[in-house]
C-alpha cells in the first residue's frame, strides 16, 4: 500500500494536536487492516508531510520523499531544516522533478509527482479553495481527476486560522 500526503502548513497548536492523531490513526488503520509494505510518500515539508512521514516510520513502513526542487529545503524554515535532514537520510528513495527553483509551481509538480507514486492520497484540508497555486485544494482537484482515492483528515470544527 503506497499512501500519500498533502496538507495545510503552520496549524495552530490545538489543530496540530488534532491532525497529528487523525495522522496516527490513519496510519495506523493501514497497518492494522493487514495491509504490508506500507510505503508513505511525502515532500516532508514542515507539518503533515513530516508528522505523516514520522507515523509511517513508527509503523515500521517505508518512507520515500519527493523533491520539488534542488533548492527546495531553502524555502523551509531553517529551524525545521535538522528534522527534514534526518527524514530525508530515512527515505528509501527520492523522487525529483529535475526542477532547480523552488516555488509555487515547483510545490504543484511535486505534488503532482507525489499522487502519481500513490494509491491513496490524505488530504489535511480544510475543505477551502487554495490560498495560492499548488496549494493543498489544488492537489486534492489533481488527485480526484487521476482517479487516487483522497481522504480528508480535518478536525471538525477546525479553523487554519
Amino acid at each position: 500500500m503506497r499512501i500519500g500526503i498533502t496538507g495545510h502548513r503552520g496549524l495552530s497548536g490545538e489543530v496540530e494536536r488534532k491532525v497529528r492523531a487523525l495522522i496516527e490513526a490513519a496510519v495506523a488503520s493501514y497497518t492494522r487492516s493487514g495491509n504490508t509494505g506500507l510505503v508513505g510518500v511525502s515532500c516532508l515539508a514542515d507539518g503533515p508531510d513530516a508528522w505523516f512521514a514520522e507515523a509511517v516510520l513508527d509503523h515500521a513502513g517505508q518512507l520515500e520523499a519527493v523533491l520539488p526542487a534542488e533548492r527546495y529545503r531553502a524555502d523551509l524554515p531553517a529551524w525545521y531544516h535538522p528534522a527534514y535532514d534526518g527524514l530525508l537520510r530515512r527515505a528509501t528513495e527520492i523522487h525529483r522533478t529535475g526542477l532547480d527553483a523552488s516555488g509555487p509551481a515547483a510545490h504543484m509538480a511535486g505534488s503532482e509527482l507525489l499522487v502519481d507514486q500513490v494509491d491513496v492520497l490524505l488530504a489535511v484540508w480544510d475543505g477551502r479553495p487554495a490560498r495560492g497555486y499548488g496549494g493543498t485544494a489544488d492537489v486534492v482537484a489533481y488527485a480526484r481527476e487521476h482517479d487516487v482515492p483522497v481522504k480528508v483528515l480535518w478536525p471538525e470544527g477546525a479553523t487554519r486560522d
